[in-house]
């Protein structure tokens, strides 16, 4: 069983950076979910996919990893790609787009 730690990304529905600024630790799952006939509900019998642990550092979670014994894979962060503009940007003469209002 392999364990991943990574950085998680900045959600859709966020306009901030919360939880993104922890390391995370979770690990791969073993087998695939099986499907309830009943209620239909997703079920697996591995335990392992329940497990997060939350890690302030990279460096800390690759120790924890280390000192457990676990075969881990760290997946380093993407940095985004920042435009930084001005609304009056939005009116300037300059303007790639003519303006439509």
């Amino acid at each position: 069983m392999i364990a991943r730690i990574y950085r998680p990304a900045k959600t859709a529905m966020q306009s901030g950076k919360a939880k993104t600024r922890d390391w995370l630790l979770e690990f791969a799952p073993d087998s695939a979910r099986v499907s309830d006939p009943l209620m239909g509900w997703t079920q697996s019998s591995d335990m392992n996919g329940q497990i997060k642990l939350a890690f302030e550092t990279r460096d800390e979670a690759v120790a924890y990893a280390q000192a457990h014994g676990l075969a881990f894979q760290v997946t380093e962060p993407k940095t985004p790609k920042r435009i930084i503009k001005t609304y009056a940007d939005n009116f300037a003469p300059g303007r790639k787009q003519p303006w439509t209002h």
